[in-house]
């Protein structure tokens, strides 16, 4: 690889996302690239460097959404996108992050996610129960898609029967970027959101939809539009995680049945396991973007100011300087320290959900079935079409 000018990165910097990953950390921890989606950011693969890019404050995310469309659509192109997402937790900085974040957070602590553990187990169960006894499955469809997307829309509030048309709007804005695709998608979601907050905010229920409206602290509330981009976050946030880690921990272990055979033998290693699947098979691949307020100096790298900044967990996570032999997975590997919910303030809300879904989905799915084969040739299997989540697009399966 050379190290004057941009680098073009094309398919496989989704489709062999750890050996580009590997061969831009090992060039340098950060480079100015296109991504594949045409966007021109600096973009950080080391574990250090994307630390210290998540905790300095002349990284902005401040509007950053907006900076971004102006860039893909033309400064005077009317944007598709819906306004109400532009108070979402990942286009602010303090101290409009702050507030929201302070309002938000109490809702999403593992002591308040805890009581939920029986009605995942149920739900799972649930899940199980239609795929017993089939010649093969296939995971995300059987599995790892409907359980979070269900959790989720039950924690807020949302109607069964939306469900559906909730996965289908989600997927459409992570992996659509600055498409128009994604902007209407956006405006979908926000009517809808209008309606069922109004709905809310008259009958409030036993949802966090509810709280959320009725959230007060020393008399601060959140508008229409906060609500709106707090709950767009929280929906996609708290099951498109879940989705890849359930799939990306499953290809982790039928790749290595030795590991297999060891969670199954002593289940006192899940909480370990879940936050190794998270490290190796990371699933977000970028962060959201940042914009360099002033001309910043890092690891020798000097980014001019306004320029858009995005780090690759999934290529920190990997990071040999951070990780002994980074490649393998190992679930007795020491807890702790991986970037998978990123880090520092945009540090994923949603963790403890997906810890707490991702114990329950793993734990249910070894007790239900003594054999899991991956009927999916490596070869074959495809990587969703999308810089931001790190998921496969489908995984067939033979359970007995």
């Amino acid at each position: 690889m050379t190290t004057t000018g941009p680098l073009v990165l094309g398919g496989d910097f989704v489709q062999d996302a750890h050996s580009v990953g590997a061969k831009l950390r090992e060039s340098a921890p950060i480079r100015h690239v296109v991504l594949p989606s045409g966007l021109p950011v600096w973009l950080v693969t080391g574990y250090e460097e994307a630390r210290a890019v998540a905790t300095d404050p002349r990284f902005s995310s401040q509007r950053v959404y907006d900076r971004m469309h102006r860039m893909a659509l033309g400064e005077d192109a009317e944007s598709p996108f819906s306004e109400d997402f532009a108070m979402n937790l990942l286009n602010l900085d303090p101290p409009d992050h702050t507030r929201l974040r302070k309002l938000v957070a109490k809702t999403f602590t593992g002591r308040a996610i805890a009581p939920l553990r029986p009605r995942i187990e149920q739900v799972a169960d649930e899940l199980l129960d239609a795929m017993t006894g089939r010649d093969s499955v296939e995971l995300l469809e059987s599995y790892a898609y409907p359980l979070p997307i269900r959790v989720i829309t039950e924690l807020l509030g949302v109607p069964f029967d939306d469900r559906d048309q909730f996965t289908a709007w989600s997927k459409t804005m992570v992996d659509g970027g600055a498409s128009e695709a994604a902007g209407a998608a956006t405006m979908r979601m926000a009517g809808y959101l209008h309606g069922l907050i109004a709905a809310k905010r008259e009958n409030p229920e036993d949802d966090l939809l509810s709280q959320l409206v009725h959230a007060s602290e020393d008399g601060d509330r959140l508008s229409p539009s906060e609500l709106i981009a707090v709950s767009v976050v929280l929906l996609i946030g708290g099951f498109e995680t879940t989705v890849n880690l359930i799939s990306g921990g499953v290809f982790s272990l039928s790749r290595d049945p030795g590991q297999l055979a060891l969670l199954r033998a002593d289940r006192s290693l899940m909480p370990n396991a879940i936050e190794e699947f998270l490290r190796h098979e990371t699933p977000n691949i970028l962060s959201s973007p940042r914009y360099t307020t002033e001309e910043v100096e890092i690891a020798g790298v000097v980014i001019p100011a306004g320029d858009f900044v995005m780090v690759s967990w999934l290529a920190a996570n990997r990071d040999p300087s951070r990780f002994t032999d980074p490649d393998r997975l190992d679930i007795t590997r020491p807890m702790g320290g991986h970037l998978a919910f990123g880090h520092g303030l945009h540090f994923c809300l949603g963790a403890p959900l997906a810890r707490l879904e991702g114990e329950i989905a793993f734990g249910r799915l070894l007790d239900r079935f003594a054999d899991i084969e991956v009927l999916s040739a490596v070869d074959d299997l495809r990587w969703r079409d999308s810089t931001a989540m790190h998921g496969l697009e489908s995984l067939e399966l033979r359970l007995r």
